[in-house]
């Protein structure tokens, strides 16, 4: 199969906040459904609307609850769990294999009907595996596809390589009959549902995508079912949904939804206060307070199922030594970060997990304390001698990004590291596989309550940090297999406390900082709530 590659402050004007201004919104003609307009940071790191492609925070705010759907969708202003989507049941068969009952009736929007064929395709070669293999057993997909039009399309290189992180060892989806569908697995997996859940795993127009003229223009308007869709897409400027009538869950209470990138934080701010924007995303903590001296605004947010961490390539010369990147680790006083950066509303979390993983969560772990003599100590066992270090650092990509990537210097510099920043535009040039890639930022979430979902996912065997070649170690990659397909509970409990020893303490692929808040300004006037989530959620019952 032909496959291509990826392409490759804070601050706020004063006076706005004294003004009364009330939400504008725009009414199409005949139509008494309000239009909105969302300020974000970015709108897709891809130039794509490709949930496969598009892995990232940015997407999950833009995609998801608007234009994808999954056959099991989030409790996105609940607990996060998984709830019925696009199937209205489902049940496990045995170890390797979950039956689900489709919703019938659901509309694309081309009007056409979603069946199973739609979902099978999803998840067959041509859209998401291309040429790669399921880790065990024979692929038993249930048809090769047949392009009417007789196209074939080329995916980017990283689209099979996601698929195979989310699903590794999928065989394929067996069609039972035109609203039943089978996942069959090569190997057992308690967490099959909660990969049905995940991003990802949604589904889309099987005729959609093969009466499309190419892989970039079917990314840039795919066909799916959510209760918005496409009408424009102007890559690094601007995306216009507008509502999809025929949704299977009853009419969008918006008639669109425009989202415009707006990079600068102080511009976003003075767009929603002047009345240009309803929404301003990715909001600062140090600025909430100024916003709401004006009585007309709040901000909604709180932390999410996200953290920040700091990435290391244990490849550059100066990280060879797990004991330059065990001091690194040390350097660090988060708790300075969360109340200085985040004025406390956000916290440390202990390591890469979280408390909705129920009894896979490690209460007794902790992330490496701040001791800065250790740290010390651990460069002069490692005979570090002082040379430079080069941490790529995008400026804000995430909230406080530039400032949080400041002080972490100065904490390194103070043990002796000279840890020096190189300012790049894009995330292309940040995993640019060079000498110099040593250092980075990232973020980790947990698409559902299991370790497989981020630690497994992210820096195992099929994650993107070692895809990128910048880290591996064998004994984390094995307990990784016994995540995947152990069925024994204490087994992989076990696996995912030694994996955590590994990754976070003995060969560090990565520290986490803190966990991750998102806090998105509104007028008052507008009734909507915002999901403990990236995702913004525009359905009935969140508008009124």
């Amino acid at each position: 199969m032909a496959i291509f590659t990826r392409r490759g402050a804070l601050g706020l004007a004063a006076g706005s906040a004294a003004s009364l201004i009330l939400p504008r919104f725009a009414i199409a003609q005949g139509d008494s459904r309000p239009s909105v307009t969302i300020a974000v940071q970015k709108i897709s790191n891809t130039n794509t609307l490709d949930v496969l492609r598009e892995q990232s925070n940015v997407g999950e705010r833009t995609f998801f609850t608007h234009l994808w759907e999954g056959l099991l969708n989030r409790d996105w202003l609940g607990n996060l769990g998984s709830v019925p989507g696009l199937a209205t049941e489902w049940k496990r068969i045995d170890d390797k294999t979950v039956e689900l009952k489709l919703r019938p009736g659901v509309k694309f929007h081309n009007g056409d009907e979603m069946t199973a064929e739609d979902v099978a395709f999803s998840f067959g070669r041509e859209r998401m595996f291309g040429d790669t293999e399921p880790s065990e057993g024979k692929t038993i997909f249930v048809r090769e596809t047949n392009p009417v039009n007789g196209q074939t399309k080329e995916l980017p290189a990283e689209v099979p390589a996601v698929a195979r992180r989310s699903w590794p060892s999928l065989l394929g989806v067996e069609i039972v009959d035109k609203y039943t569908i089978r996942f069959v697995n090569g190997t057992p997996d308690v967490t099959m549902e909660g990969r049905i859940a995940r991003y990802g795993s949604q589904i889309m127009s099987r005729r959609g995508w093969e009466e499309a003229k190419s892989y970039l223009d079917w990314s840039r308007k795919p066909i799916t079912t959510g209760p918005y869709k496409v009408v424009e897409f102007k890559p690094d400027n601007s995306l216009v949904l507008e509502a999809h009538d025929e949704y299977w869950d009853g009419r969008p209470p918006l008639k669109s939804i425009r989202f415009v990138e707006v990079p600068e934080v102080a511009s976003r701010i003075n767009g929603l206060l002047s009345g240009e924007y309803q929404f301003a995303c990715d909001i600062p903590p140090d600025q909430i307070e100024s916003i709401e001296q004006n009585s007309a605004f709040e901000v909604q947010g709180s932390t999410i199922l996200n953290h920040r961490l700091t990435v290391f390539d244990k490849n550059h010369e100066q990280l060879a030594n797990p004991l330059v990147r065990r001091a690194m680790t040390h350097a660090i006083d988060r708790q300075a970060i969360v109340d200085s950066l985040w004025a406390g509303r956000t916290r440390v979390p202990a390591g890469l997990q979280w408390e909705y993983y129920d009894d896979m969560f490690i209460k007794d772990w902790t992330v490496p304390e701040y001791d800065p003599a250790l740290a010390r100590q651990m460069l002069k066992d490692a005979g570090y001698k002082g040379d430079p270090i080069p941490y790529r650092l995008l400026n804000n990509y995430y909230i406080n990004q530039t400032a949080t990537g400041q002080i972490l210097v100065e904490m390194w510099k103070q043990v002796g590291l000279n840890v020096q920043i190189e300012m790049k535009e894009n995330w292309q040039q940040i995993l640019e596989k060079t000498p110099t890639r040593a250092v980075r930022d990232w973020s980790n979430s947990a698409p559902f309550n299991d370790p497989v979902s981020s630690i497994v996912n992210q820096h195992g065997p099929n994650g993107q940090q070692q895809q990128v070649g910048e880290w591996t170690n064998e004994e984390a990659n094995q307990l990784a297999v016994v995540l995947e397909t152990s069925t024994d509970r204490q087994k992989r409990r076990q696996a995912f406390k030694r994996m955590l020893e590994i990754c976070e303490r003995e060969d560090p692929a990565y520290t986490v900082l803190h966990q991750n808040a998102v806090f998105t300004a509104k007028p008052k006037a507008i009734k909507w709530k915002a999901a403990s989530a990236f995702a913004m959620d525009f359905r009935k019952g969140n508008w009124s």
